[in-house]
């Protein structure tokens, strides 16, 4: 009786498996150009709670968005490879933003905010959030060891997935793959 119990509880994981398997597989089609660097979940995992600032020193989490999906980009102002993909997040944001999708920029590490808005106005940059995360404690409990790290959560504050460096997140095929994830059900 206990093999049997054991066979069908293995059954049952392996069938539950693969339904998480099938919806990445799904999305991996979509996952070419610089996006073949996003690791995609095979289940949505926990995020954080720890509270970042906003620009005028608003206390926020990750939480705050919750109902729509977000791509939180973790970046700093001395980093180069931010830089070149600010751009790119800020073109995201004004092809998808809305009441569904959200891009979220949040500052690690020792960014003061007028540092921030000068890196923003000498790349050209003016529809992102300068958020802050100065003690570096969101990045730590995201698992963020280096920078950019860009994450995706969906609409239920779950990661969905994530990608480590910069990528042209303005790209056909970025803009597709946050299309079909960001779709009603």
């Amino acid at each position: 009786m206990r093999k049997l119990k054991s066979v069908l509880l293995y059954t049952a994981l392996g069938l539950l498996a693969n339904i998480g398997h099938a919806e990445t597989a799904d999305l991996g089609s979509l996952l070419e150009g610089d996006m073949r660097k996003l690791t995609l979940h095979t289940a949505p995992e926990a995020t954080s709670d720890v509270v970042f600032l906003s620009a005028d020193g608003e206390e926020l989490t990750l939480a705050d968005y919750q109902g729509k999906t977000i791509l939180v980009n973790f970046w700093a102002t001395w980093c180069a490879p931010c830089r070149k993909e600010m751009p790119q997040l800020a073109a995201l944001q004004t092809q998808l933003g809305g009441d569904t999708f959200e891009v979220v920029t949040i500052a690690t590490g020792r960014n003061p905010v007028p540092a921030m808005k000068a890196f923003f106005a000498e790349i050209g940059v003016d529809n992102l959030p300068l958020n802050t995360d100065a003690r570096q404690a969101l990045a730590r409990s995201m698992g963020v060891l280096g920078l950019p790290v860009t994450v995706i959560i969906g609409p239920d504050g779950l990661e969905i997935g994530r990608l480590q460096g910069d990528a042209d997140w303005a790209s056909e095929s970025a803009v597709a793959l946050l299309t079909a994830i960001t779709k009603p059900e």
